[in-house]
């Protein structure tokens, strides 16, 4: 992205305790590090190859990577692709090239994947959304010495370094708990984009599985939405139309989370009937703000375009000394309660357009007690 934000310089940190913290399993905290160390002032050597060092990184080379995804125009990748260009202008490399296919398409995104191999790519970030087809190219990638890292879905039996995105059965788990809350029998309807996927199957699992311990009386009937972003608001439409008795519309992915707050909003149902699922596009918080949906879960998509660039280049500039860490990018309810902050911040974190320091609030309400143990 050309707009990426540059952020002011900060005081550094020696480079062994920038990787040192990294190679903890910080994961975010190796983001700190690394940013207390860097600025975004790189200097390219006379044959602009290299990248120049900054505090105590030595010059490197202008490492390109590649991050193909499933569904390349969909507006929730929009913070991704922000965070991706962010990462890359703070450590002075050129903007990862953005492939893969714009319908979910696991042969295009195999294709992708193979030409990044084939021309060189320095580092390859893709969502593992088939369990089988990426397991040979990523094979293939590492045997060239390319480092591979998984983004927004995983799968089981393949090798990639790590996995940067939200625990998807769990993220499912906890919104189906979050649903019997407000319903407890009758029929839901669910859309989702690609049934099967690695990206949204295992939400859709998980919040099945939440409703048959908390709620076993409510029945819910998924709908396929398709990749393809203009037609999920069709699919729940006409969904809803058949089963205009569902006591709430839901969905385990952004943009069909997005088309049922635009359903409910247009069919004045807000009250009438409950809704929720995943993700920030600006009609799901609107929705939220409005009373049309009751929650949405936040992920941070702009994490799963930071932290994997981030990952590569330490793991290149450390010569795989630094072996990326599994990043667990987070689940946060929004609801009424704190939907307005995201409205009024229109952040680039949340594929908004506003680049401004965003002012903290005067107290920080207290997160979940922690459990881990030293």
């Amino acid at each position: 992205m050309s707009d990426a934000q540059n952020p002011a310089a900060v005081p550094s940190l020696s480079r062994r305790r920038a990787l040192g913290l990294a190679g903890t399993g910080g994961g975010v905290l190796a983001a700190s590090a690394l940013l207390s160390s860097c600025t975004s002032s790189k200097s390219s050597s006379g044959n602009g190859s290299t990248a120049g060092g900054t505090g105590d990184f030595p010059s490197t080379p202008k490492w390109k990577f590649v991050f193909v995804n499933h569904v390349t125009t969909n507006s929730f990748f929009t913070p991704t692709r922000y965070g991706l260009a962010d990462a890359a202008s703070v450590l002075g490399l050129p903007t990862p090239q953005w492939t893969g296919s714009e319908t979910g398409d696991v042969s295009q995104m195999v294709s992708a994947m193979d030409t990044a191999i084939s021309g060189g790519a320095d580092g390859i970030a893709i969502p593992l959304t088939d369990n089988s087809a990426f397991v040979t190219p990523t094979k293939n990638a590492l045997a060239k010495g390319i480092p591979v890292i998984a983004y927004n879905a995983t799968a089981p039996g393949n090798f990639p370094l790590t996995y940067v995105g939200q625990d998807l059965y769990q993220s499912g788990f906890e919104m189906g708990q979050r649903i019997a809350q407000n319903v407890t029998s009758g029929q839901i309807l669910v859309g989702i984009s690609q049934p099967g996927g690695n990206n949204v199957q295992p939400r859709l699992d998980g919040l099945k599985a939440a409703l048959k311990s908390a709620a076993p009386s409510v029945q819910v009937t998924s709908i396929n939405t398709g990749a393809a972003q203009a037609g999920e608001l069709n699919a729940m439409t006409a969904a809803y139309s058949g089963h205009s008795d569902a006591k709430g519309l839901y969905a385990v992915d952004a943009g069909s989370t997005a088309a049922i707050a635009q359903l409910i909003t247009q069919r004045g149902l807000t009250g009438k009937v409950h809704g929720g699922g995943f993700d920030t596009l600006t009609d799901t918080i609107n929705g939220v703000k409005s009373g049309a949906l009751d929650f949405t879960i936040d992920q941070s998509a702009y994490l799963q375009g930071f932290l994997p660039v981030l990952y590569l280049y330490l793991y290149r500039l450390s010569g795989t000394l630094v072996v990326p860490p599994s990043t667990d990018t987070g689940l946060t309810f929004v609801t009424k309660d704190n939907a307005a902050l995201y409205v009024s911040a229109n952040s680039r974190f949340e594929g908004g357009s506003n680049k401004a320091l965003i002012t903290m609030p005067g107290s920080i309400p207290l997160p979940p007690a922690s459990t881990a143990t030293l």
